[in-house]
Parts: C-alpha cells; sequence; structure tokens
C-alpha cells in the first residue's frame, strides 16, 4: 500500500494485521541469532507493534520507523510508556527508555541513521509495500545498511487458487531482490491458518509463513 493507504488505515482504525501478543515466530528464532543483549536492532514499518518491547526486554536498543503518529501514540500508550519527543531533520523522534521511533518516511534513513544497526527485523514490511516499491525498498535498505548488518525477513505467502504455497521453498521475489547483494538462508517455514479479511466469517486460508535471514555477501 501507498504511504497515504496506511495513514488511513490507521486514522480507519482498519488495522487487522496487528498482532495483539507480538510474533510468536520472531520469539522462537531470535535466540538462534545469538546477538549480544546491547546491540541495535532496526524495525522498518512497525506499526504499534508489541514486538518492538519484546526486543527492549531482551536487552537490545531498538529503532522503529513509522509514518503514522497515530500508531507511535498507540504504542506508547498500550505499553504504559510516557515518551520525550525532539525533531531532527527529517524525522519526529519519539524516545522512552531504549526504544525509540522514528515518526517518517523510511525512504529518508541514512547510512548515518543506521551506522550501528546489527540486525533488521523485517516482520512484512517489504510486502506491505506496492509490488512496484518493494525493489526501490531492498536497493534502499542494502544501500544505507552497515556491511555487518544481517536482516531477520519474515513473509506470509498467500495461496494461489486452492494450493498453498510450497513449504521450505525460497520465494523467486525474495531471491530475485536480494539474490544478488545477500546471502538468503531460508530458516523456517510452515503452513498457518489465517482469517480471510475479504471473506469475513469464511473459511481460513492456508498461507505459508517462511523466515529468511538475509546477509551482505562479502
Amino acid at each position: 500500500m501507498s504511504n497515504q493507504d496506511w495513514r488511513d488505515c490507521w486514522r480507519r482504525n482498519d488495522i487487522d494485521f496487528h498482532q495483539v501478543d507480538g510474533n510468536p515466530l520472531l520469539q522462537r528464532i531470535w535466540p538462534n541469532l545469538e546477538l549480544a543483549p546491547d546491540c541495535r536492532i532496526l524495525v522498518p514499518l512497525c506499526g504499534k507493534s508489541r514486538d518492538l518491547q519484546w526486543l527492549a526486554e531482551q536487552g537490545h536498543h531498538v529503532m522503529g520507523v513509522e509514518l503514522s503518529p497515530i500508531a507511535i501514540t498507540a504504542f506508547f500508550r498500550e505499553s504504559g510508556l510516557t515518551p520525550q519527543r525532539t525533531r531532527k531533520g527529517r524525522f519526529t523522534v519519539w524516545r522512552h527508555g531504549p526504544i525509540t521511533i522514528l515518526e517518517g518516511d523510511l525512504f529518508d534513513l541514512t547510512p548515518a541513521h543506521v551506522a550501528d544497526v546489527s540486525v533488521v527485523y523485517d516482520r512484512s514490511s517489504l510486502t506491505a509495500l506496492p509490488e512496484a516499491r518493494r525493489r526501490d525498498y531492498a536497493r534502499h535498505m542494502i544501500r544505507i545498511l552497515p556491511a555487518h548488518s544481517r536482516t531477520l525477513l519474515i513473509t506470509m505467502e498467500s495461496p494461489e487458487g486452492d494450493q498453498p504455497p510450497p513449504p521450505y521453498q525460497i520465494d523467486a521475489e525474495i531471491s530475485s531482490l536480494y539474490g544478488g547483494a545477500c546471502d538468503v538462508t531460508l530458516v523456517h517455514g510452515e503452513t498457518v491458518l489465517e482469517d480471510d479479511f475479504e471473506r469475513p466469517g469464511g473459511p481460513p486460508l492456508a498461507m505459508e509463513a517462511k523466515v529468511y535471514l538475509l546477509a551482505p555477501l562479502a
């Protein structure tokens, strides 16, 4: 969806994509990364994700990026936190303890913003974008991220017709977007049932949840 579509979703409270309890795949896979507790994590298009607080509870410094001030306000309110706000360049910076959220456009991030980022946690941020912008997103992230960083990318692949996507197979789009610049490893895949928001009350959809680890090539 476009930037305006995203803002409109929050204005209408049309946020069925929000996971109230956070992402269980993150909590299962994260320990395998064996990260130092105080490293910095970047969470693009973070919404009001509970994953921000979970990551902070692991001892990390967490930096989200979000367009909607409604989403950011809801995150801090629902977390029981009172942030400080400052203006820095193109972003409004919301901060409380180890959690910082930059209010603004992800494409305004520069290498200076992410110089000390160890891991990017991308929970469907890539696939939330219009297909025409995904290559721009991938190129932008590859360009600005430091060479030592890795990306944990979680995707939900829709079925084609009545058949779920093939399990444990790297998606062709992911390979196309990142294969030339990153080592792409599929670390987990499973079929899950998700509500079909286009047909409320109808049968759930069989989706393929996949977790990729992207590491820049030397």
